[in-house]
């Protein structure tokens, strides 16, 4: 039976921490494998990677144009009227568990009638849901 005692990783699942500046004969002393001076051996002494030696960087040298929409884009999550025929009684956010936005769209055919809640609805569902004596509420 396996006791708690007895466990252990896999061989070379552990690796050991490279220790370095730890004198000369642990093979990373002194410069601690970083070679002689310059940028690159001191701390932090590394450029971004957009940095482009001095010169403008190409991100700024590129014109900003145009209208970005996507802090203000709606997204719906959707559903069929197809769908709609595994729920009874009336439909809503709530009971689909949809937490934003609805959309209902009208691809197949619904064989009961059904009060739907959403924000909206495509053309074709609300004339499907209607036909079937349901209600489209927004």
């Amino acid at each position: 039976m396996l006791q708690l005692n007895q466990l252990k990783t896999n061989k070379g699942a552990k690796k050991k921490k490279k220790r370095v500046g730890r004198g000369t004969s642990s093979g990373t002393g002194k410069t601690c494998g970083r070679g002689h001076k310059g940028q690159k051996s001191r701390s932090g002494g590394t450029k971004g990677k957009r940095f482009e030696g001095g010169q403008t960087p190409l991100y700024r040298r590129l014109p900003k144009r145009g209208f970005k929409n996507y802090p203000f884009k709606k997204t719906y999550q959707i559903i069929n009227v197809a769908d709609l025929n595994n729920y009874n009684g009336e439909i809503s956010k709530e009971t689909l568990g949809i937490s934003g936005l609805l959309k209902v769209l009208g691809d197949g055919e619904l064989k009961k009638a059904l009060t739907v809640k959403a924000d909206k609805f495509s053309k074709s569902a609300k004339e499907k849901i209607e036909a079937a004596g349901g209600k489209c509420l927004t």
